[in-house]
């Protein structure tokens, strides 16, 4: 299971023990929100953000050295247009970016335990910090995602400005609640309010020791991230960008209907995806929080080869026969309302951001790419056959 799919089921199961049982139509009078609960999403994005801080301490080098945002701007799997400018910052910059992160990943989550000021200020930053990197990159709902547990860090003190308070509102009727509880007047408990503590006292035994071998993999040398101890999967262990790669590769791949590949007059065309690189003057795309899952596939088989990645020769199967279910996953076919194409073939490049004011920057190109050589050979349907058979793959029908 992916980290960011993790995250989102664990979020979502802490979010079910907000509700009253009884109805979500009303304020639960006598039974505020559970310390419990608020105390769980606490826990939750201490381990999002001290579990991404560790691995990176104790993973690639650059994180030690603070060079890795020399990097990372162009390597991410799906560069936007601020990246491509925040690259180009002096290296200062991105020695005070790389502080900052460890900062706000090593040292800032145990503020959740210094108080309500402290807290609250975790709370803030953490929304601030994820805020910045939906600007500076890509990262699917991921960071929209971590703000959630983060809201736990803020009281009604602070988040009273966001409900109306006038008369019988739901701000004047929490206060006339927490002014019973300071006056000592609480209603008796009622069955409904017994059962809904005695939930939510099991759901803390239950984080307490599901969250047993998530620290002791935080306090291991060899720790593992985006990893489930449980086969509940709603304690966690996180971290994400542990090592950052030093080039960006991409995987173009390419059609033509030439019946012969290997002729020097072969005309080849790219296929296009919604938001990866591939043309080099295609100006990087803004997503977030849309997440397109086939482009960051394309990323990490890019660093890898195809056989370890055999859906890419099922993707290229799916566009020999110009299926509409493969395609709609692209920005360009080239071969829409045309025969599909005869051949397709994936070749390797490397990318690099142009420079402003520079040659390429000024021709129009957002990247400069230069081929490093076949990913895989030109296959044709029928080199397919055996091989979608193998793995009992339906064959691919012509459109």
């Amino acid at each position: 299971m992916w980290g960011w799919e993790s995250q989102l089921l664990e979020t979502g199961f802490l979010g079910i023990f907000l509700c009253p049982l009884w109805t979500l139509s009303r304020l639960p009078t006598g039974t505020p929100p559970s310390q419990i609960v608020l105390w769980g999403f606490r826990w939750l994005i201490f381990r999002i953000m001290l579990g991404a801080g560790l691995i990176k301490i104790r993973g690639d080098r650059c994180w030690r050295d603070l060079t890795c945002m020399d990097f990372h701007y162009e390597t991410q799997p799906v560069p936007n247009p601020a990246a491509y400018f925040l690259h180009q910052s002096p290296w200062w910059v991105h020695r005070f970016e790389t502080l900052s992160n460890h900062f706000l990943e090593l040292v800032v989550p145990f503020f959740i335990f210094l108080g309500r000021r402290m807290c609250i200020l975790h709370g803030a930053l953490q929304i601030l910090f994820q805020v910045v990197l939906i600007i500076s990159g890509n990262l699917s709902f991921l960071n929209w995602l971590t703000m959630v547990p983060s809201v736990a860090c803020f009281d009604d003190a602070t988040l009273g400005f966001l409900f109306p308070s006038g008369p019988g509102g739901l701000k004047d009727r929490v206060l006339k609640l927490q002014e019973e509880a300071a006056r000592g007047a609480r209603p008796p408990p009622r069955y409904g309010c017994m059962v809904r503590r005695a939930v939510h006292m099991a759901l803390g035994i239950l984080v307490a020791w599901l969250s047993v071998p998530v620290v002791i993999n935080l306090l291991s040398p060899t720790q593992i991230m985006n990893t489930s101890f449980n086969p509940l999967r709603i304690v966690n262990t996180y971290g994400a960008f542990g090592s950052i790669t030093r080039e960006r590769t991409e995987v173009i791949l390419q059609g033509t209907a030439s019946p012969n590949a290997s002729t020097p007059d072969a005309v080849w065309e790219d296929y296009e995806f919604k938001c990866k690189p591939g043309d080099p003057g295609r100006r990087p795309c803004l997503i977030s929080p849309y997440h397109h899952r086939l482009d960051w596939l394309m990323w990490f088989a890019a660093f890898q080869t195809y056989e370890h990645n055999e859906w890419i020769i099922h993707l290229a199967g799916r566009l020999l026969a110009n299926d509409a279910m493969a395609v709609s996953l692209l920005a360009l076919n080239p071969f829409e309302d045309r025969a599909p194409p005869r051949w397709v073939r994936g070749e390797h490049y490397r990318y690099k951001f142009s420079r402003p004011g520079g040659q390429h920057a000024a021709a129009g190109k957002w990247w400069v790419r230069k081929r490093i050589g076949p990913y895989f050979p030109p296959l044709s349907l029928r080199d397919l056959e055996d091989y979608f058979r193998s793995r009992e793959w339906p064959y691919p029908e012509l459109e």
